[in-house]
């Protein structure tokens, strides 16, 4: 199921997110940083809206978090989204998806954007997006760093 997540889901977001097996350290970090801000703020004053899916006892299969872009109307960005590895390939990542598009759809956005790495780690990221109706639009080399482009995608809601 779905939901919005809430303080207890954290420890398990920031395994999920170490756990993924793509995320440099500054990447969790920056995660576990959002995730106080969600916490300490809320998501309609710091922009991010955390989702989870939960399977049996309450365990956290995977997150998504987005929010809107600054200084563009009805434009989203689709910040984060990660698959517990023990759960992948059973359409968490694609129901997670789905239900962020949902959701912001329901608050306006008619653009969702997803930003991911240009390096063949993210190959299997890259296909999902265009798997899910997302066309790449953009790429900027070396953006990352040497060698590491930004690929952005993005779906027309």
């Amino acid at each position: 199921m779905i939901v919005t997540a809430t303080q207890s889901d954290g420890a398990q977001i920031q395994e999920i997110a170490a756990r993924a097996g793509v995320f440099n350290q500054e990447e969790i970090d920056c995660v576990r940083e959002i995730w106080e801000d969600y916490l300490s703020t809320g998501p309609e004053e710091c922009g991010y809206h955390f989702i989870v899916e939960r399977g049996d006892a309450e365990k956290v299969l995977g997150f998504a978090c987005y929010g809107p872009r600054d200084l563009a109307d009805g434009v989203y960005d689709l910040y984060w989204i990660a698959v517990n590895p023990d759960t992948r390939r059973g359409g968490v990542g694609r129901r997670l998806l789905t239900a962020s598009e949902e959701a912001v759809h329901s608050m306006g956005a008619r653009i969702l954007i997803a930003e991911t790495s240009g390096t063949p780690l993210y190959e299997p990221t890259r296909k999902f997006y265009l798997g899910m109706g997302y066309a790449a639009e953009a790429t900027i080399k070396d953006f990352y760093s040497e060698g590491d482009d930004l690929v952005i995608f993005t779906k027309h809601l």
